[in-house]
């Protein structure tokens, strides 16, 4: 009975009834059961394509389900098309440009507290489980599992090369191990924090049987109802165990896809609502605001403070969302805007992309701006920035303008030395070419080598500057032992994008083809970016001694044993370069015990005899040479 009186208590405060004041003069404020917190994303999941919001071509009868026993918002939105960054928004309740995460392998700066942080403080157990290796915390995501006292991390090393496995999970077995850990950590020793993640939504669109068969003109649509079929199941789980009616539910996009609209197949580049209008449904405990529809303009960042709010957890004074309470209590709606950006552009040399939107209206700041009105054209096909033809278009296009200065004294300054974003192509004349490196990133990874080359191809053709293209092409080329193919893609990939890791392959490519001067070059700039590459030393040494460069050699092969003092190709490089230099004596310890290690190294036992040869010690050169010719025939 006390149990249930705490309930209908925590009931009458969300919908504004009997004031939090009240609870909080309670002799016992600890003694309110803390709700479990369920949060699930369904990646590249657009809300138009969701039954409950009006799609007639799908099923997806749980989420349709939950919506009805909790609160849909119809206009919900991510502040950026991109998982990772997306993802990290949703956990740290901040906008991409403040929290740093706005491209994969950035790591989360220790300065932002997570969502897993905050309830764990509270005496929450937490766990989250992936379905992309994108999200894995070890390699593309670092820093996203603080807090969680278990992170369902990809291996290290997949015993597969199949997709499933090795770079995504189906929805069905991410589910399968959140509910194993449900099991093993039962809500009667503290309340829990689980975060599901499914990716299935995402491209390739390969839905398993029935849905492959059902939705076979529509795959995208099938992955969704997938999705939504293990959900069902992981929901099951939860009324079986008495979970469920207690708890925060939380299912949110990260974010939409293009499916071609304005040419974007995927997402990342483009601040459309194809890409960041997503579903967000939120059941509170009890389904206390049961069915309810909110048509207010709501964020992605909304969402952190609203669970702090609803579990009594103090809130960082950095979020830059606001909790959807006063929405859901009250009758009026507080107009909010939503500050979008994208940096993903960047990757392929091309302008990032910032927005500002209200209810109405949208300003996409980007080389070419773009204006768009949404109550008569809400599919943003006609841009009204170039017309500016009455008063009330201009009066609101400086409006959100003025919004958007605003939104953006808020960020960091950008980098010294980042180059003008104002010089940068505009991603809008890029799609093709961004679509065609997509579909040859996709061929590459399922083995569909012929098939990349023919994309890149042809986006070399359509943009014969695409440093990522020139690059990509280069890079299986070299693979393929195409070395003068390889050297002409890469040295342009080079020129054309100087500070980029491209440096040491277009020297592999530049040696292997027989142009050291070339392979120097790269190799000296990619060691300028990052000193350390032992590789790269070792590499440029061999190229120094085609160059009878032996002193410079000699410096490379001891920088690089500075990294490994142990390795056998720096080690042999060393002891070359110094015979070459004359240094006999200096080689000889190297020499003789390579020659021990493995008896068998031809060249060791030659450069042996050479550096016995040089100390006039004839018999025993005579030897080694004997060796070399032995080990040569063996």
């Amino acid at each position: 009975m006390k149990r249930l009186a705490i309930f209908f208590i925590f009931v009458l405060i969300l919908s504004g009834i009997f004031p939090q004041s009240a609870l909080c003069a309670q002799p016992s404020p600890t003694s309110v059961a803390k709700p479990d917190v369920f949060l699930i994303t369904i990646d590249t999941l657009r809300a138009d394509h969701v039954a409950c919001y009006g799609y007639k071509q799908i099923e997806t009868p749980t989420i349709d389900a939950i919506a009805a026993d909790g609160v849909r918002f119809t206009h919900a939105f991510t502040h950026s098309p991109i998982t990772n960054t997306s993802h990290t928004t949703i956990l740290t309740g901040l906008l991409p440009s403040i929290h740093g995460v706005t491209d994969f392998g950035v790591p989360l700066s220790p300065q932002h507290v997570t969502w897993a942080e905050l309830l764990k403080k509270q005496g929450y157990q937490t766990a989250a489980f992936i379905g992309a290796v994108i999200l894995d915390s070890q390699t593309l995501a670092p820093g996203l599992d603080r807090g969680f006292d278990f992170y369902d991390n990809f291996p290290a090393k997949p015993d597969t090369r199949e997709r499933w496995g090795r770079v995504e999970r189906r929805a069905m077995t991410v589910v399968q191990h959140a509910e194993s850990w449900l099991t093993q950590h039962p809500d009667s020793k503290a309340p829990r924090f689980l975060w599901v993640h499914l990716f299935d939504p995402h491209d390739p669109y390969e839905p398993p049987p029935p849905f492959s068969e059902k939705y076979a003109q529509h795959l995208y649509d099938g992955e969704i109802a997938y999705a939504d079929s293990a959900l069902g199941h992981f929901i099951a789980t939860l009324k079986k165990s008495g979970a469920y009616q207690n708890a925060i539910i939380i299912i949110v996009g990260d974010h939409g896809e293009g499916l071609g609209e304005h040419g974007e197949d995927t997402h990342g580049l483009f601040l459309y609502d194809s890409t960041l209008h997503v579903p967000l449904i939120i059941k509170t405990p009890g389904a206390a605001h049961h069915g309810m529809v909110i048509d207010a303009l709501v964020r992605t960042t909304d969402i952190l403070p609203t669970v702090l709010s609803l579990t009594n957890t103090p809130a960082p004074a950095e979020l830059n969302g606001e909790s959807l309470i006063p929405l859901i209590n009250t009758e009026t709606k507080p107009a909010r805007e939503l500050f979008g950006e994208t940096d993903y552009p960047l990757r392929w040399g091309w302008a990032p992309l910032r927005a500002v939107r209200k209810e109405n209206a949208k300003f996409i700041e980007a080389p070419k701006p773009e204006f768009y009105d949404l109550q008569t054209d809400p599919h943003e096909l006609k841009n009204l920035y170039p017309l500016q033809s009455t008063n009330s278009q201009s009066t609101q296009l400086q409006s959100l303008q003025t919004e958007m200065t605003r939104w953006k004294a808020k960020l960091p300054a950008p980098p010294a030395g980042a180059q003008p974003e104002a010089n940068l192509p505009d991603p809008k004349d890029k799609i093709e070419v961004q679509n065609l490196l997509h579909n040859s990133m996709l061929a590459s990874d399922d083995g569909r080598t012929a098939e990349s080359r023919q994309y890149l191809e042809k986006a070399i053709q359509i943009d014969p500057d695409s440093p990522t293209a020139l690059r990509q092409l280069g890079e299986l080329e070299l693979a393929a032992q195409d070395y003068s193919k390889a050297a002409t893609h890469l040295k342009r990939a080079l020129q054309l994008r100087p500070d980029d890791s491209t440096a040491f392959e277009a020297g592999e490519a530049l040696e292997k083809s027989g142009d050291f001067p070339g392979a120097r070059d790269a190799l000296e700039a990619s060691l300028k970016l990052v000193p350390s590459q032992i590789n790269a030393r070792l590499l440029l040494g061999r190229v120094y001694l085609h160059l009878n460069d032996a002193r410079n050699a000699e410096d490379q092969f001891e920088a690089a044993l500075l990294v490994d003092s142990d390795n056998t190709e720096g080690r042999m490089g060393l002891a070359e370069a110094q015979v070459i230099k004359g240094d006999f004596a200096a080689a000889l310890p190297d020499l003789v015990m390579l020659t021990k290690y493995d008896p068998k190294n031809a060249a060791a036992w030659h450069l042996l005899s050479r550096a016995y040869q040089g100390l006039h010690r004839t018999q025993e050169a005579k030897q080694a040479e004997a060796k070399a010719t032995a080990s040569e025939k063996e």
